[in-house]
C-alpha cells in the first residue's frame, strides 16, 4: 500500500525530458540514473505500454525529474495528479529528437502538452532544449507543389524556426549546429545492391548467411516485419522483432537480447530508428528504402557508433528509386554509394532464388493449413483434421529436408544443381572468413587500380526478370 498521494508534493518537478518512443524513454532515464545516483535526485519513466497505477506510485515519491513520451504523460496531467499540477516550476525542458515530434499528424497530445507549457504554466525562467541529428535536414517540396501559390522553399533556418515556434520558446534561441556535410559519421560505410522486388528476400538471407554477426534490418510497415521474420524462422534463422503492435515488456525483452547476442538479427519498424544506443551492431539493412533522408540517417546511425565501424545496406527494388534519388540529393551526396559485392557465381549456380521461392510457397502452404484448422475445427469430422494434420507433417518434413542441406558448396562444378540431385547448402561462417565490410573494401581497392572503361563494365546491372 502506497497510500494518497500528497496534496501538496514537497518536491517540484524540475526537469522534464520528452522523447518520441517508450524504447528511447527507457535509455535516456537509464542515462539520467548514471548520474542522479551521485546527487541523490530521484527520477521516473511515464510510458504508454506500463502499468498506469506503478507509474502514478512513482509520481508519488515526488521525483524531480520525469522522462516521459507524450501520450502517457498528458493523460496522467488530465488526472490531475498532484505532482504534475504545477509546472509553472519547471527549470529545465527537454524535447528529444524533436523534428520527429512535431512533425504534421503525430503526438497531438505533444501540441497540447507544449500549448499549456508556453501558455497557463509558462515559467520564464525555464529552459528549453531542442535535440536531434536531423535539424537541419531539409525535404524540398515536388515541383509540381513548389508551384502553387503561397508555397515557399524552406530551407534550415526556416525549418528551425518553424520548430522553435512549435516548441514555444521564447527570445532568440542560441542553435549549436553540430552537422557534418555527409550528415553520417566517417566509419559509417554506405553501399546498396539494386533488385527486383521478389529478389529482396533472396539477398536478405544471403547477406545474413554469410555475414554472421549483429545485425538491425528496417522495414517501413509491421505487416512487412511479421512476413519476414514468419519466412526467416522457416530457413532456420530466429530474428527479434521490434514494432508498435508489441508488448511493451517483449519490446524492451528483445532488445536486451539483441544487445547481449553476438550473432542476432533484429527486425525492426522505425520504432528503432531514432535514438537508440545499441552496442555494436556490425551492420543496418535498409529492406525498404525509408521515405525520408531524416529516418535514413538515424537508421543508420544504429550502427557505426563511438568510434566503432559499420555498414549501411539498402536494398533497392523499383519502387524504392524515387526515395533513394531523393535521399541521395537531399545528402548531398559527392559521388554514388557503392554496390555491395555479391558473389554472382554462386547465387546463380545453385539457383538460390528458386530454392527461396519453394521454402516460401512451403511455409504459406503450411500456415494455410494452419487456418483452415482452426477454421474447420467445429464444421469437419475428426477424419478430415486428422487428413490435414498429416498433409502438415509432410510439407515440414520436406522443408526440414532442403534445410538440411548446404545452400554453397566450395567444390561445386557445375552450375545446374539438378544434375547432382541435390540443392547445395549454406555456411554458418563467412565465406574466408571475410566480413561485408573487408569484402567492400577489397572491391574498391580493385576499382581504384582498373581504368574507368573497365569498372564501368563490371557495374552489376539488376535483373530484369523473375524465375
Amino acid at each position: 500500500k502506497t497510500g494518497a498521494p500528497p496534496t501538496h508534493p514537497k518536491r517540484p518537478l524540475l526537469g522534464l525530458v520528452l522523447t518520441p518512443t517508450r524504447e528511447l524513454a527507457v535509455q535516456v532515464k537509464q542515462h539520467i540514473d548514471a548520474v542522479a545516483k551521485f546527487t541523490g535526485i530521484k527520477t521516473a519513466i511515464l510510458v504508454g505500454g506500463m502499468s498506469a497505477q506503478k507509474q502514478q506510485r512513482m509520481l508519488n515519491r515526488q521525483p524531480e525529474i520525469v522522462v516521459a513520451t507524450p501520450g502517457r504523460l498528458w493523460e496522467l496531467i488530465k488526472e490531475k495528479h498532484p505532482h504534475l499540477s504545477n509546472l509553472r516550476q519547471l527549470r529545465c525542458l527537454v524535447v528529444d529528437e524533436a523534428d520527429r515530434m512535431v512533425e504534421k499528424g503525430h503526438f497531438a497530445e505533444l501540441s497540447q502538452l507544449l500549448e499549456m507549457l508556453s501558455d497557463s504554466q509558462y515559467n520564464p525562467k525555464r529552459q528549453t532544449l531542442i535535440f536531434s541529428a536531423t535539424l537541419t535536414l531539409v525535404h524540398q517540396a515536388p515541383a509540381r507543389i513548389l508551384h502553387k501559390k503561397h508555397v515557399k522553399k524552406i530551407d534550415k533556418t526556416a525549418k528551425l524556426d518553424l520548430l522553435v515556434q512549435k516548441i514555444g520558446m521564447r527570445g532568440k534561441p542560441k542553435v549549436i549546429d553540430l552537422t557534418r556535410n555527409e550528415a553520417t559519421v566517417e566509419s559509417l560505410t554506405e553501399t546498396k545492391i539494386h533488385c527486383e522486388t521478389d529478389e529482396k528476400d533472396l539477398y536478405l538471407y544471403y547477406f545474413l548467411m554469410q555475414y554472421p554477426g549483429r545485425t538491425l534490418v528496417f522495414a517501413n510497415s509491421i505487416s512487412c516485419i511479421k512476413r519476414l521474420s514468419g519466412l526467416l524462422k522457416v530457413l532456420d534463422i530466429m530474428p527479434l522483432t521490434l514494432h508498435a503492435c508489441m508488448h511493451q515488456k517483449q519490446r524492451l525483452r528483445n532488445l536486451e537480447q539483441f544487445a547481449r547476442l553476438e550473432d542476432c538479427v533484429l527486425l525492426a519498424t522505425d520504432v528503432a530508428a531514432r535514438g537508440l544506443d545499441i552496442p555494436k551492431v556490425q551492420h543496418v539493412i535498409h529492406y525498404q528504402v525509408p521515405r525520408t533522408s531524416e529516418i535514413y540517417v538515424h537508421r543508420s546511425g544504429r550502427t557505426a557508433r563511438a568510434t566503432n565501424e559499420g555498414l549501411s545496406l539498402m536494398l533497392i527494388g523499383p519502387e524504392d528509386v524515387i526515395n533513394f534519388k531523393k535521399i541521395y540529393k537531399t545528402l548531398k551526396k559527392d559521388e554514388d554509394i557503392p554496390l555491395f559485392p555479391v558473389q554472382t557465381k554462386y547465387m546463380d549456380a545453385v539457383k538460390v532464388k528458386r530454392k527461396i521461392k519453394t521454402l516460401v510457397l512451403m511455409r504459406e502452404g503450411i500456415v494455410l493449413c494452419l487456418h483452415l484448422a482452426v477454421r474447420l475445427w467445429q464444421k469437419t469430422d475428426h477424419q478430415e483434421e486428422r487428413r490435414r494434420q498429416k498433409q502438415m507433417k509432410v510439407l515440414k518434413k520436406e522443408l526440414r529436408h532442403l534445410l538440411s542441406q548446404p545452400l554453397f558448396k566450395e567444390d561445386l562444378k557445375t552450375k545446374y544443381p539438378t544434375q547432382s540431385g541435390k540443392l547445395p547448402t549454406l555456411m554458418s561462417t563467412p565465406r574466408n572468413g571475410e566480413s561485408a565490410l573487408s569484402c567492400l573494401t577489397k572491391q574498391k581497392k580493385k576499382k581504384k587500380k582498373k581504368p574507368p572503361k573497365e569498372q564501368q563494365q563490371e557495374q552489376p546491372q539488376p535483373s530484369t526478370s523473375a524465375n
